[in-house]
């Protein structure tokens, strides 16, 4: 099993766009003190690297355009996954369609962002969504870093 420092935040990235996860880890290398992000490049390695055996995630972060598996089909297994269906699997996506995020709620999606144009704003976007997480995973521990 991996040790991670106390009020570490560890997040699971998928996303089989390797520019979107470079834009990502930019994104998330402001928290580097206070996140993990670890990367799986489709459904299919997120789904084997869940079910390990190694330590859970603290949230999910998925895409929903991908091949293979889209990201609806990813949640879907997720949640029928007895060990995986606590998990919080927030959506991170181009699309603003309102089908696209019904059916992510459908699916029992802890959240739905859709992502930002500009990267001065998804920048601020995962800052928010970093403290969010946080604080829900540490509580008592509040955000001192922006």
């Amino acid at each position: 099993m991996t040790t991670h420092p106390l009020h570490v935040l560890r997040v699971l990235l998928v996303d089989d766009n390797p520019n979107d996860q470079l834009l990502a880890l930019e994104a998330f290398a402001d928290h580097d003190a206070r996140v993990h992000v670890s990367v799986c490049n489709d459904g299919p390695e997120a789904l084997s690297v869940l079910t390990s055996g190694r330590d859970l995630p603290d949230v999910v972060v998925l895409d929903l355009n991908m091949p293979v598996m889209s990201g609806f089909d990813v949640i879907r297994e997720i949640r029928s996954a007895p060990a995986l269906k606590h998990l919080p699997v927030v959506i991170l996506s181009t699309s603003s369609d309102r089908e696209d995020i019904r059916r992510a709620y459908d699916l029992l999606a802890s959240a739905y962002l859709v992502k930002s144009a500009s990267f001065p704003a998804f920048v601020e976007q995962i800052d928010r969504f970093v403290g969010f997480w946080h604080s829900c995973r540490f509580p008592g521990h509040a955000d001192q870093t922006a």
